[in-house]
This record gives structure tokens, sequence and C-alpha cells, in this order.
């Protein structure tokens, strides 16, 4: 993945002021930042739910930004999860994956009930399969927005702050299964303040401020030993709230 040069402004307010970034095959990106830093508009500006204002954003060699292209083909490549789940409360587990599979990649149901099965396995909830989505606690509802994108078969998953609306208890199990599709391979982008996660999983942390990159590097040194003041600060408030002075 690619970006260049990106910008967004909504009106007179300019949220991303050139963001050049790249994620490479099998790489985990996570990107940090304190809010209103631009960090989820940057995601949704990869896969074009935010129309950027100017710059570039290629996944796969292919330019979404683009005026020619198919953006609906395109998108079929990227799996995004949000912070909330998304899922359609009016129908099953089992279909919630299956429905976007047969109206988007044109399955048919037998392949389509197979593939979702396969990813409830992969998450960990194989027995929810014919549960609602208020059956399910915020975790497990979390995990089976991560199935439904992985049915889609990506190349790229996005995270926009998947565990941000979680009780604390469940955070685990949802980065559980980011961390298994990170020694996967999968490539991904992953908005979060999981400092541990980060630390652990991510090749690559970016530190975002003010629509910027203000730092990034490797996972270890940018949450453990930062070089801009900018990030030490943050951090420092992030690790130990408690400390942290008005």
């Amino acid at each position: 993945m690619e970006i260049r040069e990106l910008h967004k402004s909504f009106g007179d307010n300019q949220v991303l002021r050139g963001i050049d970034l790249e994620v490479a095959r099998g790489e985990v990106v996570c990107v940090i930042g304190p809010s209103g830093s631009g960090k989820s508009t940057l995601l949704r500006c990869v896969n074009l739910l935010e129309v950027p204002t100017s710059g570039r954003v290629l996944v796969g060699g292919t330019e979404l930004t683009d005026p020619d292209v198919d953006i609906d083909a395109a998108r079929r490549r990227i799996g995004m999860v949000f912070q909330q789940f998304n899922l359609f409360p009016h129908v099953t587990v089992t279909e919630n994956l299956t429905l976007p599979q047969r109206r988007v990649l044109g399955r048919g149901k037998e392949e389509a009930a197979r593939v979702a099965r396969e990813n409830l396995e992969r998450v960990g909830l194989a027995d929810k399969a014919g549960a609602y989505p208020a059956q399910l606690s915020g975790g497990q509802q979390q995990r089976v927005a991560i199935a439904r994108a992985l049915a889609m078969d990506p190349q790229v998953m996005l995270f926009d702050e998947p565990t941000s609306a979680l009780d604390p208890e469940l955070v685990g199990d949802v980065l559980a299964v980011m961390r298994m599709l990170a020694a996967e391979g999968m490539t991904m982008m992953v908005v979060t303040h999981e400092m541990s996660f980060a630390r652990e999983v991510a090749d690559r942390v970016v530190f975002m401020d003010g629509g910027r990159v203000v730092e990034e590097g490797p996972a270890a040194q940018v949450v453990g030993d930062p070089r801009h003041e900018r990030t030490r600060n943050f951090l420092n408030r992030i690790l130990d709230p408690a400390a942290a002075d008005l």
C-alpha cells in the first residue's frame, strides 16, 4: 500500500496535511496519536470512504484515487473493521458473513457458508454461527466483524480502533485474533491506543499529530525510545496517565 502526499479537508478544517506512507506486503503498521490527529480519516481515505482532497492512494499497484478506477472492484481487496461492529442485527452470525460474499463476490450459498464456517473457526466463534448479534458480547461481535471482513479474502486489513468500544475484559480476545492474523502474514494497518499490542505485534509504528506524520520507525524504537518530544509527551500520558500534568 502506498500513500502519497495525501491531503483531506472538511471545509476550512484541514485534517490531513501531506501524508506519505508505505505498507509492505505482510507488514503490520500501527498508527498512534491523540484524538483529532487524523488517524481515522487517514484510514477511511485508504479505501475511499472519505475522498481525499488531493494525493494518491495505491493498493496492490492499483490507484484507488484514479478517477477511472473501478472502485468497487478495488475495495474488494481491502477489509475494514470499525470501532462499532456494524453487524446486521436482524440476521444470524452466519448470514452476516454469507450475505456480503453472495452479493459482492457472487459466491453460491454452499461456498459462502463454507467460507463463513472456516472464518468463524479462525476467530474462535464456530459455536455462535446461529446466534444473533444481540446475543453476543461486544468482544464476540467484534470478532464476528473481523471474520466477516476475512471472508471477503482481502489483501489488506484496516482496523480503526477495534477495541475502543469494548469492556477492558474483552479487549484481549480481539487482540489475540489480530495477533493470529499478523502471524499468518496478513498486511495490516491498525489505528490503536493499545501500546502493548503496538510494541509486540507491529513491524512499524507511526505517530501522527495535527494531520502529519511526526515520527515513524520500528515499534521498539517509537514506543520504547521515541526521538521526538511530542511523541514522548503523548506516550507518557498514555502509559502513565496518573502522572500527567495539566
